[in-house]
């Protein structure tokens, strides 16, 4: 199993909206992330900054934000979370993965 941590943005003014979104989401989306291997999913947010910052575990070499094989349902949620975040011109939130320097089991 490997760790991918990662940070995007959310626009300011969002953050209410983003959690509500996040609260509601969708049951499919959500199956969609573990059949790719997904697990053990959390985003944290930086009230200071408004920089949101995530870190899954993976099965394969691949994590939530790859835009090699974009399946419907993602492109949806990309779409649908489009007006709250920074996005690529493809509306995938812009991601910039971040390094582990440290990690205790």
């Amino acid at each position: 199993m490997k760790r991918f941590a990662f940070k995007m943005f959310l626009k300011k003014g969002c953050e209410d909206e983003y959690a509500k979104r996040h609260a509601a989401i969708w049951p499919e989306l959500k199956q969609m992330i573990k059949e790719q291997g997904v697990s053990d999913y959390s985003i944290f947010w930086d009230k200071d900054t408004n920089i949101l910052f995530a870190i899954q575990k993976c099965e394969k070499d691949t994590n939530s934000q790859d835009t090699t094989n974009v399946d419907p349902i993602t492109q949806k949620w990309w779409d649908a979370m489009s007006d709250i975040m920074e996005v690529n011109p493809d509306n995938s939130p812009i991601t910039v993965p971040l390094k582990e320097v440290f990690h205790m089991d």
